[in-house]
């Protein structure tokens, strides 16, 4: 970095978010010297195809495809890791770490799988590494979590972190769209990939929660622990159903630190409709988190694209920044020891109410036979809403909301009542949570 002040910045990765961080580099190199204390140096990225157009332009030689021209270079003190997915961009992150480099990343594939092994060899090689981005794009969470709540004991965390599933839920609930029409406006637009998988299934979210749930308990979660369900049983029934009683449903990430173990689970739930998190649409993220001194805090924005995840990757590299140009920040960032091994609870041991809307025989001695499964394992009814009758069938459908039952015991009740003549179709079962 020499005595001019430079701070050196190896790129990884040029695609969306690698070229908005890029252009920010070069075209606010005066602002973001004053910011960082020193003067960011792009010197080189990595591409796969260095003639591919892109739509920042980069000086000649500035390009390589060849990762060690970043990894082994002596000009270079922060590589930004844009990458994503696992491999090789695990294997660069820690490469870089063993040699010396502090690194940014935006890859929460990586961090919810390796964070904690991560963190702590940035730690032995006096190095940090900074990820922001990976979970929330631009709000900003993983620091507050560090400065702004490190008094706090956090008690709770319940995220909608995947906009995509937000934008078709909420499509689903104001527009009465199916779930597949809802899926393909949001290809339209841009908001899922032509394989959605990831985002509808949960998985997304379950990996943003694992980072999330790790930082704010300081005890390892990893998103094998994390109980991960999607959206894609969710009918037009059910979001009709839901606003009569008086609820929204969401795609919820959920981390609670109860009774000597950490809950960690992602799912759809109703949730009261005046509530803040139901009341947040479209692609927008909201984050609410409890603590024992603060309450509850919510962060709200947009969790993805490249401006907002650019925005959080800049305002990284400039922390890192002046790290290397004043005394290393204390305390370190969190995440970086894992203070305690809490176990993660299985799902079966959640205690929760639950929405039941089934399929049955139109005919009498049908809800007795219903409760007499439920009353067997101690759930109790609620409330019992007949809401439609088929004449030609002589099917009905009704919703059944419980009080609080344990999971173990809803599961085996759903597969004994499967086995009732009288049900034609246990259509959907959601957890319910508020």
């Amino acid at each position: 970095m020499g005595i001019d002040n430079r701070i050196g910045i190896g790129l990884m990765g040029l695609g969306v978010v690698g070229s908005g961080v890029a252009k920010a580099l070069l075209e606010k190199a005066g602002q973001l010297t004053k910011q960082a204390g020193g003067t960011l140096v792009l010197e080189k990225v990595l591409v796969a195809d260095i003639d591919k157009h892109r739509p920042v332009q980069m000086a000649p030689g500035l390009l390589t495809q060849d990762p060690r021209r970043i990894l082994d270079s002596p000009n270079i003190g922060i590589v930004v890791e844009l990458i994503g997915g696992e491999d090789p961009a695990a294997a660069y992150i820690e490469s870089a770490l063993k040699n010396g480099k502090h690194v940014v990343t935006a890859n929460k594939d990586v961090m919810a799988k390796f964070g904690p092994e991560l963190l702590q060899l940035a730690d032995q090689n006096g190095v940090e590494i900074l990820y922001e981005a990976s979970v929330g794009g631009g709000i900003p969470l993983l620091l507050p979590l560090k400065q702004s709540l490190a008094a706090n004991d956090i008690s709770s965390i319940r995220a909608i972190i995947n906009g995509t599933t937000n934008y078709i839920l909420t499509k689903m609930s104001q527009d009465g769209l199916s779930f597949h029409i809802a899926l393909r406006e949001a290809q339209e637009e841009g908001y899922a990939e032509a394989d959605p998988a990831k985002d509808v299934e949960g998985l997304d979210a379950a990996y943003k929660l694992a980072i999330l749930a790790t930082s704010a308990f300081q005890s390892t979660v990893r998103p094998s622990d994390i109980y991960c369900q999607g959206i894609t049983r969710l009918g037009e029934a059910d979001f009709l159903h839901a606003r009569e009683l008086g609820y929204e449903i969401k795609l919820l990430a959920i981390a609670k630190k109860t009774e000597g173990a950490i809950e960690a689970r992602v799912h759809p739930v109703l949730i009261p409709a005046d509530y803040l998190l139901a009341k947040v649409t479209g692609v927008f993220n909201a984050i609410q988190i409890e603590g024992d001194l603060v309450g509850q805090v919510l962060f709200y924005g947009k969790g993805a694209g490249s401006l907002p995840t650019a925005s959080a990757v800049v305002a990284d590299i400039i922390a890192v920044a002046r790290s290397i140009r004043g005394p290393r920040p204390e305390p370190m960032p969190a995440g970086t020891v894992v203070q305690d091994m809490v176990p993660v609870k299985p799902i079966f041991d959640l205690v929760s109410p639950y929405y039941l809307r089934m399929n049955i025989a139109d005919q009498p001695g049908v809800l007795a036979q219903i409760a007499h499964v439920l009353g067997d394992r101690s759930i109790s009814i609620a409330s019992v809403i007949q809401k439609r009758a088929d004449p030609v069938t002589h099917s009905a459908e009704i919703v059944i909301m419980t009080h609080p039952a344990r999971e173990q015991f809803m599961d085996d009740a759903l597969a004994e009542m499967a086995k009732l003549s009288v049900v034609r179709e246990i259509c959907n079962f959601i957890r319910v949570e508020g």
